[in-house]
């Protein structure tokens, strides 16, 4: 389980790393202007800010329940194989989703990704869940 929470946890940061280095580029442009970061409004800014700002903020929300369902994995010392394999099909679900995102953007390919990403990590929790003895 350690893995697809290590890759999800590098995802992340390349995110932020691509995010950061777009910002800086348009700034460097003019394209917008240091204040617009302060409340993240008041200026036009490109449709690349924009997904990569989302795709950031995206990060940050179900893989949450990932993560924690990682963690508990481990913690509980679970052996059935199933929830590394659903933590892995939402790792690769979530790069492409990022994939996608971040490239040609195609909504119906995204919600495909990422409602197999939200089934499976759904999946991990029902295992887990299901594998304790007590309540």
């Amino acid at each position: 389980m350690i893995y697809p929470m290590f890759v999800m946890v590098m995802l992340t940061f390349i995110v932020l790393l691509f995010t950061l280095r777009v910002r800086i580029a348009a700034l460097r442009r003019g394209e917008v202007s240091l204040n617009y970061y302060s409340l993240f409004q008041g200026e036009e800014i490109s449709d690349l800010i924009i997904k990569t700002s989302r795709n950031v903020a995206n990060l940050f929300e179900v893989p949450v329940l990932f993560y924690a369902a990682g963690v508990l994995y481990v913690a509980m010392e679970i052996s059935d194989p199933l929830p590394v394999k659903l933590a892995w099909i939402f790792v690769i679900a979530r790069v492409m989703h990022t994939c996608i995102h971040l490239s040609y953007n195609n909504i119906m390919h995204r919600l495909v990704v990422f409602g197999l990403g939200n089934l499976s990590v759904l999946g991990m929790w029902i295992l887990i869940a299901s594998s304790t003895d007590s309540v």
